[in-house]
């Protein structure tokens, strides 16, 4: 099920009076805004928010750039499935995975079986524009950032589509996005 993100509404938040029963795992393209989004859905449903790239970061002692620098993107795929695994403990939470988690088999069918996966989908051309503030993603190093997303969004948004909730982000405010999600949390939009 599609969702747009939509403005907020006044009015009660139908979606903070009932707690998630199980972790809702945010996935998508860098740049698509899962940690920012994530913080503030957790917030909203009154839940722990973890981002596991963070995670990561503090199991292994040095940041995602090192990682990938030092022991290449294979030996951190694989760090970032054990993380994910430990993080999908049962209990509710928000977790905001990295753009590739999803894409692992292992973890997606942990993911679309423990938790609820919100796919935040925004188009290439918004999401070059984001990355080009920071310089932080290995994946984008010396390289054209449209084109390296255009190309992994051609790969990677089949897979992406198999989350129980879809939502386009758009340029605007990140609360928009929120608002989308917990409409969609609220009115069960699980395919």
């Amino acid at each position: 099920m599609l969702q747009s993100a939509v403005p907020q509404t006044a009015g009660p938040d139908p979606a903070s009076a009932a707690p998630a029963a199980r972790p809702i795992v945010l996935v998508g393209l860098m740049g698509v805004g899962k940690s920012t989004v994530g913080r503030r859905l957790a917030g909203r449903l009154s839940l722990p928010f973890v981002d596991a790239d963070h995670a990561i970061e503090e199991a292994a002692g040095m940041t995602i750039a090192e990682i990938f620098e030092r022991f290449g993107e294979a030996y951190f795929r694989d760090g970032e499935r054990r993380v994910i695994a430990r993080l999908m403990d049962g209990r509710p939470k928000v977790i905001a995975t990295g753009g590739g988690a999803f894409i692992n088999a292992e973890t997606r069918a942990l993911i679309l079986a423990e938790a609820t996966a919100i796919w935040l989908d925004a188009h290439p051309h918004v999401l070059a524009e984001r990355v080009r503030r920071r310089d932080t993603r290995p994946l984008l190093r010396d390289k054209d950032p449209l084109q390296v997303l255009t190309e992994l969004a051609a790969v990677r948004n089949p897979i992406y589509a198999e989350a129980h909730i879809h939502i386009t982000s758009h340029k605007a405010p990140h609360e928009a996005t929120v608002a989308a999600i917990l409409k969609a949390l609220a009115t069960g939009g699980r395919r």
